[in-house]
């Protein structure tokens, strides 16, 4: 089912909430839930192509690239807000990330609805990346059509980088032309014209998926825990001496030594808690690991825990 710019579907609307007395909260509340089943029931039809893409997306960043989420009103705030927690949760390099909005990400906040129809806009701003073959671009659009995303997502494509596209509406522009396409089929919105609602919480999904499973694969997540977030202040460090203790099975006391040996790092710090000789070694298995705490681990038991580490005799 498409969202927009066609409402007319012939199909059942949004669990028939256009004929409902607008003053009814719960009949028009039944038609909200409704309509957010369908948009996760829309994520997890295309879940292997977000895999996929995921894939993708954390081989360009091991190889130094960058992310650059784009897209325009609602679409553009979502896309934002997953760029802009990737540091914290999985300790990405902010400056490699980029988020590309109509008018520019200073206000990413502020919706100027006007700029959306601003196609050269749309290219003038991903120019201003430069390079783009060593790169990804994540272009969210509700539609597929919004001029200043398909200009964005097309000038990222011509200068090299890999183009994800995230749509509701098959055969749209903005998929047709992307390298991997992510089809959110969410169908109408109970409030009829808007792409917040039922769309947003698909794309939210979709994004929140994609990004999740590209920290998994750069070996970020371990047990369902943010083994690389970015503890910066009084709640994230408390955060991370709970990550330490669930995975080494240690006291607090014992976590919080390893953690101020690996300097706040988490990663380490748990190395350092199963009895990895110190942050030096820890940080040696971590990168004949690839980042991964298992695998790290399991090397340094084989060698023995309390060794010199991976670059003995080097």
């Amino acid at each position: 089912m498409s969202v927009l710019p066609s409402l007319e579907t012939g199909a059942e609307r949004c669990g028939d909430t256009s004929d409902v007395v607008t003053t009814d909260e719960a009949l028009f509340a039944d038609g909200m839930l409704a309509s957010y089943r369908r948009a996760f029931a829309s994520v997890a039809a295309v879940s292997t192509d977000i895999r996929i893409a995921a894939l993708r997306l954390a081989a360009i960043w091991r190889q130094g690239g960058r992310l650059v989420y784009t897209g325009a009103g609602s679409s553009g705030l979502a896309a934002a807000a997953d760029a802009a927690e990737l540091p914290g949760t999985f300790g990405l390099d902010q400056s490699r990330i980029a988020i590309v909005l109509p008018g520019g990400a200073v206000e990413p906040f502020r919706i100027d609805s006007a700029a959306e129809d601003d196609a050269a806009a749309g290219a003038r701003s991903i120019a201003e990346l430069g390079d783009l073959s060593s790169d990804a671009v994540i272009a969210v659009s509700a539609s597929g059509s919004t001029p200043f995303t398909i200009a964005a997502a097309a000038e990222a494509h011509r200068r090299g980088a890999f183009v994800i596209g995230i749509a509701h509406r098959p055969a749209s522009p903005l998929l047709v032309g992307a390298d991997a396409s992510i089809l959110l089929e969410s169908g109408e919105e109970a409030l009829r014209g808007s792409t917040r609602l039922a769309a947003g919480v698909a794309q939210k999904a979709a994004l929140g998926m994609l990004s999740s499973l590209m920290g998994l694969d750069l070996g970020h997540i371990h047990q369902g825990l943010m083994v690389n977030l970015k503890a910066d202040n009084a709640k994230l460090r408390e955060r991370a001496q709970g990550i330490v203790v669930a995975i080494a099975g240690v006291s607090d006391a014992k976590a919080a030594a390893a953690l101020r040996e690996a300097g706040g790092d988490v990663k380490p710090a748990v190395l350092i808690a199963c009895g990895v000789a110190g942050m030096k070694d820890a940080v040696n298995w971590l990168a004949v690991a690839e980042g991964r705490i298992d695998e790290a681990l399991r090397r340094a038991r084989i060698h023995g825990i309390k060794g010199e580490g991976p670059n003995k005799g080097a």
